[in-house]
């Protein structure tokens, strides 16, 4: 199945791959270097993602499933993150400036 992340303004492709699931598109993506600034990612399931150093400034990720995951070094600067799930998410180094995690 092909997945694609998509930027939440504009819909225009920041990464696509035939693969098994989103979480697995978005960790290629990451260890690519893919700009993913503005990605929409609403209500993904990406528990356990390796999304070391990802570049997801003002991404939106309402109500994403991110348990477990890594996020260290990651991005995360205006990022809209209402609702998601970042039980045991490692997040040591994150820009999280600016971001919503109400």
């Amino acid at each position: 199945m092909k997945f694609e992340v998509k930027n939440r303004w504009s819909g225009s492709i920041l990464f696509s791959l035939e693969t098994n699931s989103l979480k697995f598109c978005l960790e290629a993506a990451v260890k690519s270097g893919a700009n993913l600034k503005g990605a929409y990612l609403k209500g993904a399931d990406l528990k356990g993602a390796d999304l070391k150093g990802a570049y997801l400034e003002v991404a939106y990720l309402e109500g994403a499933y991110l348990e477990g995951a890594d996020l260290k070094g990651a991005d995360l600067e205006g990022a809209y993150l209402k609702g998601a799930d970042l039980k045991g998410a490692d997040l040591k180094g994150a820009d999280l400036k600016g971001a919503d995690l109400k």
